[in-house]
């Protein structure tokens, strides 16, 4: 049998591959480093545009969902009917996105606002739950003031338009 042969620490082509290898990890890592910010600065972009594009979806599902759930009781534009008027700038002061979307998830008891998440037994999922929220909370800049807000079917709910 015979002995695999063996290269000495000093051997010079050792060295040239060792020395090959070095220089193209080198190339390769200077490569990665110059691509991060290139990627970044290009995805930043995208992300961007898909979550504007997310956000428009979101507000078409949840105008649907509202009609279909909502409007009935709240009204076609928020201004209340048989419950508080949403679509209020005292409504907006008094909560958040985060509350409005427990108390659509689990309703309020003692009242006719039951739950409508499907994890309590209401037909809807945590998502259409988050499109209505997001649908009511597009209203915030422009929502008049209605003090009466609570009050279903106050003053204000036969001023507010209605797309029958």
């Amino acid at each position: 049998m015979t002995d695999p042969v063996r290269t000495s620490p000093d051997d010079p082509t050792l060295d040239r591959s060792l020395g090959r290898w070095l220089a193209w990890g080198v190339v390769a890592l200077a490569v990665l480093v110059a691509a991060f910010p290139i990627y970044r600065a290009v995805e930043s972009g995208r992300r961007a545009d898909a979550l504007a594009e997310l956000e428009a979806a979101q507000l078409v599902s949840g105008e649907q969902l509202w009609a279909a759930n909502c409007s009935a009781c709240h009204g076609p534009d928020g201004e209340g009917i048989d419950a508080p008027a949403l679509n209020a700038k005292e409504f907006f002061a008094d909560t958040t996105e985060q509350r409005t979307h427990h108390i659509a998830q689990a309703g309020i008891p003692g009242t006719e606002m039951g739950p409508w998440w499907n994890e309590f037994g209401g037909p809807l999922t945590d998502q259409q739950i988050r499109a209505i929220v997001a649908f009511i909370f597009h209203w915030q800049e422009d929502a008049p003031s209605r003090p009466d807000w609570r009050t279903p079917g106050g003053e204000h709910a036969e001023e507010a338009p209605h797309n029958d």
